[in-house]
């Protein structure tokens, strides 16, 4: 977490203050781009997962059985979750930081690379692109399944590529740019506040039976943590499009015509200038949980969807990626000038 300090130091000392607060951001990024997230390591949203399962199931045992007290309960789960994943980096960093601010540096740096998910998602977006190359589609489906939240038993080909591009497009903002845009403005703990935040989201956030209630606070919660950095991730996309030779202008057509057609109010934002960008049609009905689930399409069918389009997708996400790593870098310098950010 960054503290009030004056700048007024001129020279060797600004100029140190000023590569730790990039440095420790750049190389969180650089080494997200190298290792990804290695299954065998210990990962603290992994942590979070299990700390989330283990409070759900806590709090239903006490909780009243009612519509009330599933509600109550589920806001005390995001209550205790935001605050743990907030102050814990906050103290680790706080206490390295009075040891050596070196230490703190590379811890800083550490967490930064933990709460990215930029080589992880497209290694596990590529599993399902190569099972669909060797005509697999069974390995496809369970490719698939690892990254999508909708079931994947029934998919044909084309569902399998609709859904993995669609994720690539969703955690573009979710795994990416969102978590970039926290940890420039408030260091480790603004970022690992977004994870906590979104991996509840994506466990407990669910209007089904089991969740109605419960996963109410977290669900809202993540539309409005989501609605900035959504809504910025479009633009960063809409921006990585030109770059990657995509259709620029049909991306910002079909997110301004489409960008509204889901459930949540964020997450069609990245999906609709990805469909714009590659000409495809993304979204439509699903199944989740058992259950057919009617939704909008997003984007146009000019042409079928293919495999490559996966591959599309991870060369916008990695432009992406690169963008947005100047435009925080940007922000960090800005934040330490005015002095909100301690080198």
């Amino acid at each position: 977490m960054a503290f009030r300090q004056g700048i007024s130091d001129p020279g060797p000392k600004a100029l140190e203050g000023k590569m730790k607060i990039l440095g420790s951001f750049v190389l969180g990024f650089l080494l997200d781009l190298i290792f990804g997230d290695p299954n065998e390591w210990p990962h603290p949203v992994r942590f979070m997962g299990w700390c989330i399962s283990t409070l759900e199931q806590w709090i239903r045992r006490y909780a009243p059985k009612t519509e009330k007290g599933e509600l109550a309960g589920g806001i005390l789960l995001v209550v205790i979750m935001v605050a743990v994943s907030f102050l814990l980096p906050f103290l680790i960093l706080f206490v390295a930081g009075k040891i050596n601010v070196w230490l703190r540096f590379i811890l800083e740096a550490l967490m930064c690379y933990q709460i990215l998910a930029i080589k992880s998602l497209k290694t596990e977006s590529m599993k399902v692109y190569k099972a669909l190359k060797q005509e697999d589609i069974a390995g496809a489906r369970q490719a698939v399944a690892m990254i999508v939240g909708r079931d994947t038993k029934s998919l044909t080909k084309e569902g399998i590529i609709k859904a993995a591009v669609e994720t690539v497009a969703e955690n573009t903002s979710d795994g990416v740019i969102a978590p970039m845009l926290f940890f420039a403005i408030g260091g480790a703990p603004f970022g690992f506040f977004y994870k906590a935040v979104n991996t509840m989201d994506s466990m407990i956030g669910y209007k089904n039976d089991n969740y109605l209630y419960f996963g109410r606070g977290a669900a809202k919660l993540d539309d409005i943590v989501n609605f900035p950095a959504s809504r910025i991730s479009a633009f960063v996309m809409l921006l990585s499009s030109y770059f990657c030779k995509l259709d620029g202008k049909a991306a910002f057509r079909i997110y301004k015509r489409d960008r509204f057609c889901h459930a949540s109010p964020n997450s069609a934002q990245t999906e609709a200038v990805l469909a714009g960008a590659l000409g495809i049609q993304l979204a439509g009905d699903a199944y989740y949980f058992g259950k057919l689930h009617k939704k909008d399409t997003i984007g146009d069918a000019k042409r079928k969807v293919k495999p490559e389009d996966i591959i599309e997708a991870n060369r916008l996400l990695y432009t992406s990626a690169v963008i947005m790593l100047f435009l925080c870098s940007m922000v960090r310098i800005a934040l330490w000038k005015l002095g909100g950010l301690r080198g």
